[in-house]
């Protein structure tokens, strides 16, 4: 079980370093550009980031399909990666569920796609507040 737990500590570090790495990279993206100030633009960087942070959680849950493909845990990748997402975003509908012995690593898996989200929202909004802050007085709709 130790082992289980250790490997299952594992897959959360890796989604920890995807995710640290991608959100690494916006920042690198969003540092050089001059403040947002018309709507237009201010719609394009929120759509790109929302689906940077998606392909972010998508790997992520991958990562964790794929694991369970190798080990066996789930009988194909579409199980894999459907108990994954359903798991990861903390849905649970309880139809997929891995057999004994692996039930641990669902419970990890949700804590992970709890914090990993929990660290996007975050991200989220400080781009938010910087563009509505940087833009002139906060909420100022001039360009």
């Amino acid at each position: 079980m130790l082992l289980k737990l250790f490997l299952a500590w594992c897959l959360m570090a890796v989604c920890v370093v995807i995710h640290a790495v991608g959100l690494t990279l916006a920042v690198r993206a969003l540092g050089g550009r001059p403040a947002v100030k018309r709507a237009r633009a201010s719609i394009w960087l929120l759509t790109t980031l929302t689906g940077s942070i998606m392909l972010l959680h998508t790997i992520e849950i991958a990562v964790w399909a794929g694991f369970y493909v190798w080990r066996q845990a789930l009988p194909d990748l579409h199980s894999s990666l459907y108990f994954s997402a359903v798991t990861y975003t903390t849905t649970g509908y309880g139809d997929v569920v891995l057999p004994r012995g692996w039930q641990l690593f669902g419970a990890v898996e949700a804590l992970t796609g709890i914090l990993m989200t929990g660290l996007s929202t975050g991200f989220f909004f400080a781009v938010v507040s910087r563009m509505l802050t940087t833009a002139g007085t906060p909420l100022d709709p001039t360009p």
